[in-house]
């Protein structure tokens, strides 16, 4: 059995983790860590986990194989500097310490999104895990990125549900805010930007367009909705194109390219990710639908430590979504 530690045990992403964790049947639980809530159960913070652990929190790392960093961004760091790791042991962060500045150390960070680095990460010591929006909107343009295709101005307009803002409440978070509530924030310059450049041009797009992107909160808990566009060349019919997304991801476990248009509920509570192609006057329009606590940071990070350890990519990971 592999023995999984996490770091920042208190917050949205690690209450994912836990519950993916206990019913993996590879893994178990070496530490939960949390020096403010050291000695307390995790089912006091994770109340849904009560009845299924009686694991508390602890102030310290324990003897891991591999451990999951759910701190805040720009934390990691710190941590990695102020707690000695062995070598030996794996490290996936789901902070954005590590995404665009790899190296740490002995430690050099591969980028884990499983659906373009799935072979480096098989092999890595140390994985940065993408964030939520940016793998909504990579998974939504690597098929056309591996053929050069992004020439012109790519348009993307993103809603995501409140739990990508984390678990400190924050005044676009308040309840009164959120609800029946929509706004705009950090257009053109959202921080993921700089991960899905960089992807898409190592995914085989050399020279890349600009992303002109909109990020948007909504007034729901959990998910991201994406809608993206560009102009297209229709040099690939349609059902070229269509058929060669399919093709593309056909051995990707939850990549899924849906033939009829895609909704949010279909991807909740899922590592899913579902992607929906239409045309329309000179225009190629990806919807890209996933759940932001799952495939975009916790279910993933689980997918990448499958990876790592030789195991079946999508063990513990076959949830059940609702829709209703």
């Amino acid at each position: 059995m592999i023995k999984v530690s996490i770091a920042g045990g208190t917050g949205y992403t690690a209450g994912e983790l836990l519950r993916i964790l206990l019913n993996h049947p590879g893994v178990t639980l070496e530490s939960v860590i949390s020096s403010s809530s050291a000695g307390m159960p995790v089912a006091g913070i994770h109340r849904d986990l009560l009845g299924e652990t009686d694991i508390t929190f602890s102030d310290n790392t324990g003897h891991p194989d591999v451990i999951f960093l759910c701190l805040g961004h720009g934390l990691s760091r710190a941590f990695l500097n102020e707690n000695d790791i062995p070598a030996a042991c794996k490290v996936i962060d789901l902070g954005n310490d590590f995404r665009n500045d790899p190296v740490f150390g002995e430690r050099n960070f591969v980028f884990g999104l499983c659906e373009l680095n799935r072979e480096q990460i098989r092999k890595a010591n140390s994985v940065a895990n993408p964030g939520c929006f940016s793998s909504s909107i990579m998974l939504a343009l690597l098929p056309l990125a591996a053929l050069n295709k992004l020439t012109d101005d790519i348009h993307v307009h993103a809603i995501t549900g409140s739990t990508g803002a984390g678990k400190k409440p924050v005044s676009t978070t308040h309840f009164s805010y959120r609800d029946n509530n929509i706004s705009v924030y950090k257009p053109f310059t959202h921080q993921h930007l700089a991960e899905i450049e960089r992807t898409l041009k190592a995914a085989g797009n050399k020279v890349l367009p600009p992303i002109q992107w909109i990020p948007m909160r909504g007034d729901f808990t959990r998910g991201i909705f994406a809608s993206v566009y560009t102009r297209w060349d229709n040099l690939m019919s349609e059902t070229e194109v269509i058929n060669y997304y399919k093709e593309y991801y056909k051995t990707s476990p939850f990549v899924f390219v849906s033939d009829e248009p895609i909704s949010l509920k279909e991807v909740v509570n899922t590592n899913k990710c579902l992607l929906h192609i239409g045309f329309h006057n000179g225009y190629i329009h990806i919807t890209s639908v996933l759940d932001n606590l799952l495939k975009g940071a916790s279910g993933q990070a689980v997918q990448n430590m499958n990876l790592m350890f030789g195991l079946d990519e999508a063990m513990g990971l076959r949830l059940k979504g609702s829709v209703y």
